[in-house]
């Protein structure tokens, strides 16, 4: 998530700890979105699609905590 931005990723996780939780819950959801995509665990439609809106909510907002700490630290 956010490669680009990994510097600032990891200055965040360890500063901020909601920063952390988003983090570690996107990371999470990936991996069960990928298991279930990949048939190791089972979803339907709905409860997949639903996995993939949360994970877009918590990488939207990591990506304003970023451009946040980014925009301070100028």
């Amino acid at each position: 998530m956010l490669h680009e931005y990994r510097d600032e990723i990891s200055i965040l996780k360890q500063e901020n700890a909601h920063f952390a939780k988003i983090f570690d819950e996107h990371n999470e959801l990936d991996q069960k979105i990928q298991d279930i995509v990949e048939g190791r665990e089972h979803a339907t439609d709905m409860e997949l699609s639903e996995l993939k809106r949360k994970k877009l909510e918590l990488k939207d907002e990591a990506y304003a905590m970023v451009m946040e700490y980014i925009k301070e630290k100028k």
